[in-house]
């Protein structure tokens, strides 16, 4: 899986699609985090987040695991000053991590990209990186409950995933519930909210297990 060839256009896309919606999602609750001291944001795309999180938090250290090496250099760009960001060009699921290491967690738009095995597997691995108390930011889609809502939601996001399989090649076909793996890593849902289209969900997890 591999976001290069989409990199260049990814920002213009997301643009026409869903305006600022999804950038509005991915900072959501960055301003009602505990301040962190080290975070791991995986798949970080175009860099916006992660510029947003080092004006917000000037004591955090991040470790940003992205497989593009495209979207690494477009999210260089945003930054005024990377001296607390390290960048690591990887796949996350063959990258070791430090045991018990962040308190804070960061998988905006990434959860989407796997199957359910995978999906367990990569949850599994990161939760095993949280420092106790940590906190975990998600932002994904969704699909409203009914109505047209509902059918609109899922012809479009049936529409993106036929485009990034083909495009970056991500592995999954459809959306799969994550909440029930971070349920069974120990993380409780603490604030949620949803975009006006009640397509893009954003969420504040925390870590309740005890260190072990």
């Amino acid at each position: 899986m591999s976001f290069d060839r989409v990199a260049p256009h990814y920002r213009w896309l997301e643009t026409v699609a869903f305006g600022q919606q999804l950038q509005q999602a991915r900072i959501a609750f960055v301003r009602q985090l505990d301040a962190p001291r080290r975070a791991l944001v995986v798949g970080e795309g175009n860099g916006r987040f992660l510029a947003a999180l080092l004006r917000e938090h000037r004591a955090v250290r991040v470790d940003c695991v992205e497989a593009s090496g495209r979207m690494i250099v477009l999210a260089r760009t945003e930054l005024d000053d990377e001296s607390r960001v390290d960048f690591i060009h990887a796949d996350i699921q063959a990258l070791a991590l430090p045991d018990q290491s962040y308190d804070l967690i960061v998988t905006h738009f990434f959860l989407d990209c796997f199957t359910k095995e995978t999906l367990a597997a990569v949850i599994a691995k990161l939760a095993n990186s949280a420092a106790p108390q940590a906190q975990w930011l998600v932002a994904d889609f969704c699909e409203p409950g009914k109505g047209w809502r509902h059918l609109r939601a899922r012809l479009l996001i049936a529409m993106m995933y036929l485009f990034f399989r083909i495009l970056a090649g991500i592995e999954a076909h459809r959306l799969f519930n994550y909440r029930p793996f971070l349920q069974a890593q120990g993380f409780i849902l603490t604030r949620e909210t949803l975009s006006p289209n009640e397509m893009i969900r954003s969420e504040l997890w925390r870590c309740t297990l005890p260190p072990g």
